[in-house]
């Protein structure tokens, strides 16, 4: 029997080992700011561009490709979800993506992808939701920039390349030397010195063509995929625009496109395309199942939008739908192209020719910001982050999308306007308070509807001290907008700075009820509460605006303090001790700590603490008597001589309660 039982185990089949995961291949996607389709080769010059021409000779290139916004964040976002702007809400930059939202990094490091990103402008920060996914989200700009060469964004990635692990890859890589101002390096600002645009885009594809060359040259994933592809274009004066974001026409909206590697045909595709169908590709390339790739027929018109008129200035809403050789743009009127013939729009046939039914169906249907659409996320942006923004010619509102008022204008007959609010925004941020605010009284003697210009005039004259002018320019953006959010937020401020604090609270109570987490509107009311001894409120109010400040440790400190007055000496400890380890050399609140930790009997701490006082320190009388204290508590040796050296060192102030101290008693001199 035992014998039987042997044999019987011995013939037993061994279970089949796991089928090994399939191979998947190395993904790369490199997108470029701020680049014209016709500012690559084939299209331009092919001594100017050498590294994309020579991926667009072995790659499938697509002529008629299109961004779904001509702005950097909503085009990307369409490219990471494979959603429109109406689907995912970015309609401009400086929002954030809904955590909801998932991005295709995130089913890629599912299959098991090491995931990077390199990105190069400000734009594309992590705190603007597409960092979701990468392991590695590389975005250090260096301290108050807003960008950084392709170079130094290249030599990250091939570092990352180096080190990569056996697994498949997938890498962003993104590029922003196009972006005005055009500032190209050597040679190439003398090779072009009278189109510093195009000496840009040469730079940036002599790191394209480094970066290609690494990459295909690393090892890992079954062969490699590549997408190259331009987020939106420039308008270096078509139809009035120099730079993008306001309009919808070919130079903004039509983008450079190719795909190669293993398995891609080369060739040429003239059927329109999105950028949004990137999502779609990735995950095709990967595996898995996903329709409405680049390499498949599109089904339907391909859809754009331009709504950053919109939201800031109140203008028309725009959308395009391109199918065929048709494009059509719905923006108060509609307007229609054959961009196969006439590639410059400079005939439109909307008077003259019907379009197609899926064309007009398009644009009729495009859901509009706030009526149809995923609801924008608010912009809570801060100072600092408007700042940025605007540095690059971008103005962000804190409005929520409205319906158009009758009349409003449309984005391409103000195109007289478009400079004058790009200088009187940069002056703005620039504090040239005088000279923006003549940019925008200019502006509105012409758009009397524009809110955003409306309520800038009235904080440049608030900060100019025209306090009368500045209440007056208030009520007319009052007018304009009943409801707005920005009119409250700014007139709250305005009556912060005179001090009148009964005008100011109830302004940004109304305020943080439409958008909580509105730091600066936070900051403000705490600042109130705390001027009527309401401490409590200003310190909770504190601790709501740490997580959103561009300077939480600062914040901290505030809260460390207020909890202290408040005899709260936990909270407060946590707030400073939070705020040091963030701070490093700079923290200058260890005597506040050390009396803390004094109060709750932690005598090692209150040691530790009150040693990092600096002799020059206003209190160091006061840092000495603490020491003093805390030495005779701990039975220190030298305590004797600490509470001599107190003695000697103290104010009168201090000298009274050195002489109170029953801890001292016997030992004073």
């Amino acid at each position: 029997m035992a014998g039987a039982l042997a044999l019987a185990t011995g013939c037993a089949r061994k279970p089949e080992p796991p089928a090994p995961p399939p191979a998947r291949p190395t993904l790369l996607l490199v997108t470029l700011d701020t680049t014209r389709a016709d500012a690559l080769a084939p299209e331009a010059d092919a001594a100017a561009t050498p590294g994309f021409a020579a991926l667009a000779a072995r790659g499938v290139r697509f002529t008629q490709a299109y961004a779904t916004a001509p702005s950097t964040l909503p085009s990307h976002t369409s490219m990471l979800t494979g959603l429109a702007p109406a689907g995912h809400g970015i309609h401009e930059n400086g929002r954030r993506l809904p955590d909801g939202i998932p991005v295709v990094t995130e089913r890629l490091r599912g299959l098991g992808y090491n995931t990077a990103a390199f990105v190069s402008g400000y734009p594309l920060e992590r705190q603007f939701g597409l960092a979701r996914g990468f392991e590695l989200y590389d975005d250090e700009l260096g301290p108050g920039k807003v960008e950084r060469s392709a170079r130094e964004t290249t030599d990250r990635a091939l570092a990352w390349l180096a080190a990569a692990d056996s697994r498949p890859r997938f890498l962003w890589v993104h590029y922003y030397d196009p972006h005005e101002p055009y500032a190209p390096p050597e040679p190439f600002r003398s090779r072009f010195p009278a189109d510093p645009y195009q000496g840009e885009i040469a730079a940036m594809d002599h790191e394209l063509a480094r970066l290609l060359a690494a990459f295909e040259a690393s090892p890992g994933g079954a062969g490699t995929r590549i997408i190259v592809a331009a987020d939106h274009g420039e308008g270096r004066g078509d139809h009035g625009e120099t730079l993008h974001g306001n309009l919808l026409y070919q130079g903004v909206m039509r983008v450079p496109l190719v795909l190669a590697g293993e398995g891609v045909e080369p060739g040429t595709r003239s059927d329109p395309v999105s950028l949004r169908q990137i999502h779609a590709t990735l995950l095709g390339w990967a595996g898995e199942k996903a329709e409405g790739g680049l390499l498949t027929p599109a089904g339907g018109p391909v859809l754009g939008e331009a709504m950053q008129p919109l939201l800031n200035y109140r203008w028309q809403p725009q959308v395009m739908a391109v199918a065929g050789r048709h494009k059509l743009i719905r923006s108060g009127r509609l307007e229609l192209y054959d961009v196969v013939d006439d590639p410059k729009e400079e005939r439109d046939l909307a008077g003259s020719v019907a379009p197609a039914r899926a064309l007009l169906t398009a644009v009729a249907g495009y859901p509009l910001p706030g009526e149809g659409g995923t609801a924008p996320p608010a912009a809570t942006l801060g100072d600092e982050e408007r700042r940025r923004l605007a540095s690059l010619g971008y103005l962000v509102s804190g409005e929520a999308p409205k319906a158009v008022p009758d009349g409003a204008p449309r984005a391409a007959d103000m195109t007289a306007l478009f400079h004058e609010l790009d200088a009187g925004s940069l002056a703005f941020v620039e504090e040239r308070y005088a000279l923006a605010a003549k940019s925008f009284e200019g502006i509105l003697a012409r758009d009397p509807g524009n809110l955003m210009t409306a309520v800038r005039l009235a904080v440049c004259q608030s900060l100019l001290g025209k306090d009368r002018a500045a209440l007056a320019t208030f009520e007319l953006a009052r007018r304009i907008d009943p409801a707005s959010i920005e009119v409250r937020h700014y007139l709250g401020m305005h009556h912060l700075k005179g001090g009148q604090d009964e005008l100011a609270a109830p302004l940004f109570e109304s305020v943080l009820k439409a958008q909580p987490d509105r730091v600066a509107a936070i900051e403000g009311l705490a600042k109130i509460r705390a001027r009527q001894g309401r401490m409590a409120e200003a310190a909770a109010l504190l601790d709501r605006s740490v997580p959103l400040s561009r300077d939480p440790a600062t914040r901290l400190v505030e809260v460390g303090l207020l909890r202290m007055e408040l005899g709260e000496t936990a909270p407060a400890i946590a707030a400073l001790e939070q705020a040091r380890a963030s701070q490093g050399a700079a923290f200058r609140r260890s005597l506040e700590l050390g009396v803390l930790y004094l109060a709750s009997r932690r005598f090692a701490e209150a040691r530790t603490a009150l040693d990092r006082v600096p002799p020059d320190h206003p209190a160091a009388a006061m840092a000495l008597f603490k020491r003093a204290q805390v030495s005779v508590l701990l039975d220190e040796p030298d305590s004797r001589e600490r509470i001599r050296t107190a003695w000697e060192r103290a104010d009168p102030a201090t000298r009274r309660l050195i002489a109170g101290e029953r801890l001292f008693a016997g030992r004073l001199p």
